[in-house]
């Protein structure tokens, strides 16, 4: 990715802002005649920091102890020669530049280079931002050697009563698509989108409909300015998008998931899901002919054994039984191959479907069959069922999971006759069928899909979701609201994904500290059923390793620009010798922390603990 130092840290006042953290640490830089002296140097620091916290010279409480030390072994890990000679950066000689010439040197590094060192000086010495966080501040924590039995219990109570009630007034801003004034304002939306399109109440219940009057090509733009009032940069993307036949698409259900309204009151995160930033657009079409590898993120075309399948562990690989789906997700994982909504030739033939399924019967090490695609519930249910009786018919195969948005795009697919169906291939103690989906807000849980849920269920078959952690849905609580809007509509959380990196949808990516801090201070919160996910960061190539694993990862370097770099390790670790994979966030912290307050208005103070999250 290219340094892109997008606010020179010239107006920072170096000495009060940065030094003052750690006066000794400029005095080391500045007084280095050369960068491996002051490489030597400051190490020989670091280790005496950290001498005096092992040996219990500072009196810290243990929690702050902690991020101290870790703080060092970053610093460390920083400025060592190696993350140089991998990263192809020295953040080390910017900080040199920057004590010995001051503003002249500023120019060249981004202000979140500057606030990155500024927390990780604090954190060193034993100072970090972090206590209390803003949604605790003025709360007594109980000191259980005062008071003991029930007082005691009394007063932890009503201090846990007290710390609830203020994530319940963060909840307030995430309303769910279950809360009765939301659907009673998508009611008028339904009839509004059934005027222009010329359709019934009846067809608004039939999948079909939905599918028939997809929202794409010509049609589809005038229907989205004559309801959505579209114009600007949205309009312009998706007539460049229509011109260039780069893939957008939207169903009627999903567009009244909008606010018609007052647009952009809470439905951000529904209309980033599918209408494409002109960035998106732009990058899309200056790589329309290398774009089946130039955005295959995840490497499939290295990691495909036979066509249709994709391999990446050891017992379980994915069948894609379809190449389109009833609308586009702009951050599309596939966008590679996915040419347009709904597309017939993006449905494989039945005997390229049944050669790959003569793949999974001659490798019984296969435990698990992930159908997806594109979306399968795009098909008829005669081909869904033709797939899941030939996969049932392999006795190594335990699992058959139907990868599909179809409860967020369209849930009128779920009838009584399919669940029915998918619910007769379930076998107790042999073989279980579950739908992975993918809903990202609140805001996007509705009565019918509910409904969709509970028709699976009650034929056995178990309903899980991968959230996607972007930009749109990351702001504080916000992903507390979506666990617990699903799980009143009968969903389980299973995975929550760091976005792929990708260049196009740069609009969209948080930096991996985020969804650390998110897991840690918020969902920690919510009883242990209502966050059974995992957070999750997809390695090209080799697969999903965990986040909140720090073994599993090393923040290696700080850009000039202030993005974080990362060495992550595969899954293989301690199995085999497998090369790590370099990640660049897309995004700095403070570039994120800006765009939340220049988009939704938030205090940066609210997410002050997220630089102490590597």
């Amino acid at each position: 990715m290219p340094l892109q130092v997008v606010k020179p840290a010239t107006s920072i006042d170096l000495e009060g802002f940065l030094w003052r953290e750690d006066p000794s640490i400029k005095e080391i830089l500045a007084s280095s005649s050369s960068l491996e002296e002051a490489r030597r140097s400051l190490f020989l620091y670091l280790n005496q920091l950290e001498w005096r916290l092992y040996s219990g010279e500072d009196k810290l409480h243990p929690l702050v102890e902690a991020v101290a030390r870790d703080a060092i072994r970053v610093f460390k890990n920083i400025i060592s020669p190696r993350n140089e000679k991998l990263t192809g950066y020295s953040a080390l000689y910017c900080l040199w530049r920057l004590a010995r010439e001051g503003r002249a040197a500023a120019r060249e590094v981004d202000e979140g280079f500057v606030y990155e060192f500024k927390h990780l000086f604090k954190a060193i010495n034993g100072r970090p931002d972090i206590y209390p966080a803003k949604y605790a501040e003025g709360l007594e924590q109980v000191d259980f050697t005062r008071i003991k039995g029930r007082r005691a219990g009394i007063a932890r109570s009503n201090y846990l009563d007290e710390l609830a009630r203020r994530v319940r007034e963060y909840l307030k801003r995430y309303p769910s698509g279950l809360d009765p004034e939301v659907v009673k304002r998508r009611r008028r939306n339904v009839e509004r989108i059934l005027q222009v399109l010329g359709g019934s109440p009846d067809d608004w219940r039939d999948y079909r409909w939905h599918f028939r009057n997809a929202l794409k090509g010509r049609r589809g733009i005038k229907v989205l300015r004559e309801l959505l009032g579209l114009e600007g940069e949205d309009l312009e993307a998706l007539t460049k998008a229509l011109e260039h036949r780069v893939p957008f698409g939207i169903t009627p259900y999903y567009l009244h998931l909008f606010d018609l309204d007052s647009p952009w009151s809470h439905d951000h995160q529904v209309r980033r899901q599918v209408l494409p930033p002109l960035h998106y657009v732009k990058t899309m079409i200056e790589h329309r002919d290398d774009r089946e590898y130039y955005f295959d993120f995840m490497g499939e075309h290295d990691t495909s054994p036979h066509p249709l399948i994709t391999r990446r562990y050891p017992m379980v690989a994915i069948l894609k039984a379809a190449n389109t789906c009833p609308q586009i997700c702009v951050y599309c994982q596939r966008n590679w191959e996915i040419v347009t909504a709904l597309d017939p030739q993006g449905i494989p033939a039945r005997k390229l479907i049944d050669k790959a399924i003569d793949w999974f019967a001659e490798h019984p090490e296969i435990r698990d069959v992930l159908v997806t695609g594109g979306d399968s519930m795009i098909l008829d249910d005669a081909t869904i069922e033709h797939i899941v009786k030939r996969l049932s018919e392999l006795d190594h195969v335990e699992l058959i999971r139907i990868g599909t948005r179809i409860l967020v795009t369209v849930p009128f697919r779920i009838t009584e006759e399919l669940a029915e169906m998918l619910g007769s291939y379930v076998e107790p103690g042999k073989r279980v069928i579950s739908i992975s989906t993918h809903v990202e807000s609140a805001y996007e849980v509705t009565p019918e899909m509910a409904e969709a849920v509970y028709k699976l269920r009650r034929n056995g078959i178990m309903v899980y979701n991968q959230q996607v952690y972007t930009f749109w849905v990351s702001r504080r609580f916000e992903t507390v609201a979506l666990r617990i809007a699903l799980k009143k509509a009968g969903i389980d959380p299973y995975y929550t994904f760091y976005p792929k990196g990708k260049w196009e949808t740069k609009d969209y990516l948080v930096p991996v500290a985020r969804i650390l801090q998110e897991r840690k201070e918020e969902a920690r919160l919510l009883p242990g059923t209502f966050r059974t996910e995992e957070p999750v960061f997809n390695v090209p190539r080799l697969g999903k390793n965990h986040l909140r694993a720090g073994q599993d990862h090393e923040l290696i370097m700080i850009r000039p620009d202030g993005r974080r770099v990362y060495l992550w390790h595969p899954w293989e670790k301690n199995i085999q010798l497998v090369d790590p994979y370099i990640y660049t966030d897309m995004v700095s912290i403070k570039m994120y922390l800006d765009k939340l307050r220049e988009v939704f208005g938030e205090d940066p103070e609210d997410y002050k603990s997220i630089w102490y999250y590597y």
